[in-house]
């Protein structure tokens, strides 16, 4: 597998068995308790809608091995036998500070294999720009550090990255892990013109009903680094590198009106960002630590200084949300129609 083809996942092949993973449909919340927020619900228009119900997990920045990430870890445990998970994306940033230095690297154990020891369902990866080395500027003079994360795959049971970036299909949705680092430094890590050929095209060929990005580096975002082309406040710095212009570029060329939700990290709080460019966006990056809001996009929710992770549903013509800190309480639902 190469990074500049990308991989479409067969879910035949790589969803564990149904019996054992696929929640009860008895176990369906009701609605009227799991929506603390009233009626928050939104309606877009769209096509014929196929149907089906697939529930996951995505928590983002998770590569600590601190107390708050295990703690996180059984919270997602504890809310899957309650509610059901197919599946959970992990958002990039998988190991602080520097990444891993192989596939027997110590870390794996510390700040994976252990903290979601009793995870029985598939975990999604993407890299983010710690897991390519230079303690966090995304750029190592060791180029393989983001390799080793895909060769990892072979070895865990759980742990799924099959190429730096690559698409699986789960009933009504596909659903696309991207790259974004490359992104964001190209072309220093690779062009990133493969890559969004590839989505591009991946996107126009989907009948999904539901159609799903996950990627490390924010679009929009309140967070300490804030949106694509602005990263760090540093908007009148011509370093597109530095700023995420690249990202931006490509988000509104590529990720805009095309995905109906693109779901990220790299800011360690959660938010639910309201709509733009057609698309919305969540941020889910306190998987093991958290920090504050300082930005002002417009949100229907932010929660910072709170580690904590988001369940989704989608049953249907619905995709609902929920927020949970990092001892499972709720702190937020939200529903969109197709």
């Amino acid at each position: 597998m190469t990074a500049s083809q990308g991989t479409s996942l067969d879910p035949a092949t790589t969803t564990p068995d149904p019996s054992t993973t696929k929640p009860d449909p008895t176990t369906t919340p009701d609605p009227d308790t799991t929506d603390p927020s009233g009626d928050d619900t939104t309606t877009t228009t769209g096509g014929p809608v196929e149907t089906g119900t697939v529930r996951f997990v995505a928590i983002g920045d998770t590569g600590e091995g601190n107390e708050a990430q295990y703690m996180v870890a059984e919270s997602i445990v504890n809310l899957c036998a309650r509610k059901g998970c197919d599946f959970a994306m992990m958002l990039g940033d998988n190991f602080y500070d520097s990444g891993v230095d192989g596939v027997d690297d110590p870390q794996w154990q510390e700040k994976f294999e252990l903290p979601y020891i009793d995870f029985t369902f598939p975990i999604y990866v993407v890299l983010g720009n710690h897991d390519y080395g230079g303690n966090g500027i995304g750029v190592d003079f060791n180029m393989s550090k983001s390799d080793y994360q895909v060769e990892y795959t072979a070895l865990s049971e759980l742990w799924t990255m099959p190429d730096k970036y690559y698409s699986f299909k789960e009933q009504h949705a596909e659903f696309w892990g991207l790259d974004t680092n490359q992104i964001m430094t190209d072309p220093i890590n690779g062009d990133a013109g493969p890559q969004q050929s590839w989505l591009t095209a991946g996107l126009a060929g989907s009948t999904a009903t539901w159609k799903i990005a996950f990627g490390h580096h924010p679009y929009i975002s309140n967070g300490d680094h804030g949106n694509a082309g602005a990263y760090e406040n540093l908007e009148g710095i011509p370093l597109p590198f530095v700023t995420g212009e690249n990202v931006k570029e490509f988000m509104e060329d590529t990720v805009c009106g095309k995905v109906d939700v693109y779901i990220c990290g790299h800011d360690h709080n959660i938010q639910w960002l309201e709509p733009k460019c057609g698309t919305e966006f969540i941020v889910s990056g306190a998987g093991s630590k958290s920090e504050g809001l300082p930005g002002q996009n417009p949100a229907y929710f932010g929660m910072p200084e709170t580690e904590g992770f988001i369940w989704i549903e989608l049953k249907d013509n619905s995709f609902t949300g929920t927020f949970h800190d990092k001892t499972g309480a709720e702190l937020y639902s939200k529903t969109i129609m197709k």
